[in-house]
């Protein structure tokens, strides 16, 4: 990749005098991705990969879900809770569906950041699912069926500025009571990357959870800034980080490590250490406001879609001719 036309082709002629290749010209479909070119820009989707699991899970004729999670779902471990018998909620007798149907639902979040909570949540019951499990990966399908041609949208507008948003649900896990890290990072108008994943510790505090998935962010902004570099783009200032609780933002930009917190000192001192060097510079929003919400809990309808529209996704397929 690069923006040196001449050189390009120079390069091209090299592989093909060495390994005899074939140039199939701009890509439009990779590895169950569709790409299209517009005016607006370069749109990622997996449309046709969805069809495909609407289709094999027999739902094609379903009504749509309007989102792809529950508000307030707690999935449970195998371990049946009090008063639900095996016969309320039985586990699979052959697991093989359950896993078939979350991996591809994992490789279909490279391109739709709207799934990844649940995605996430679904992909840490595969060796013994339960039948409430399975239900819930299909109302994720319901809900892809609503909009299959949802995708990311790179577009051509671009100020050369790096903005991230990070955010953490504190003790969410029911198992565990870890918490859950979700954050996005965007490059000019479009989304560059994001995440769910739920912490390795336990938190003792939700300032230390929303701290932790600070430190995260800021390694991904690190290695991000240094990748674009190597591929000639440079990133105008520094990356503009925010965070809905101001306990995290005071820590990260208080000097000093109090006792309490000396069991997160490492993670103090890198991001203090980012905010020093110019690399992040750290800002406040609403808790309403924060796009990295949709990455760490199931959100109602409304909110679910607010804060979607505001992470840049398009659907090439429903714009005005």
């Amino acid at each position: 990749m690069g923006n040196d036309k001449a050189a390009i082709e120079r390069f091209k002629e090299y592989l093909h005098a060495t390994f005899h290749i074939k140039d199939l010209g701009a890509p439009k479909y990779f590895l169950g991705i569709e790409i299209a070119r517009s005016d607006l820009g370069i749109s990622l989707s997996q449309r046709k990969f969805i069809l495909e699991i609407i289709s094999e899970a027999g739902l094609s004729g379903c009504k749509p879900a309007a989102i792809p999670i529950e508000q307030n779902t707690k999935l449970t471990s195998v371990a049946y809770d009090e008063g639900i018998s095996k016969d309320d909620d039985p586990i699979l007798k052959d697991p093989s569906r359950y896993q078939r149907l979350v991996g591809k639902l994992i490789y279909l979040t490279m391109t739709r950041p709207d799934i990844s909570y649940a995605v996430q949540t679904l992909s840490q019951f595969m060796h013994s699912p339960k039948q409430s499990y399975f239900d819930a990966a299909l109302k994720i399908v319901k809900y892809l069926k609503k909009c299959p041609g949802l995708g990311i949208l790179l577009s051509k507008k671009c100020d050369m500025k790096m903005t991230a948003y990070c955010d953490a649900d504190y003790a969410t896990c029911p198992i565990s009571r870890r918490s859950v890290t979700g954050y996005c990072i965007e490059f000019g108008e479009s989304l560059l990357s994001w995440k769910t994943k739920k912490q390795p510790t336990v938190s003792l505090s939700s300032a230390e959870a929303e701290y932790r998935a600070m430190t995260k962010i800021t390694c991904q902004i690190v290695w991000m800034r240094g990748l674009l570099k190597d591929l000639g783009i440079e990133v105008q200032g520094p990356t503009r980080l925010y965070c809905d609780n101001d306990a995290a933002l005071k820590l990260a930009a208080n000097p000093i490590v109090h006792e309490r917190t000396k069991h997160i000192e490492v993670d103090c001192h890198f991001t203090r250490e980012k905010i020093q060097e110019g690399v992040i510079e750290t800002r406040g929003i609403g808790t309403m406001e924060q796009p990295a919400d949709i990455f760490t809990k199931p959100l109602c309808q409304r909110q679910h879609a607010y804060l979607l529209s505001k992470l840049g996704v398009l659907d090439i397929y429903r714009l005005p001719a």
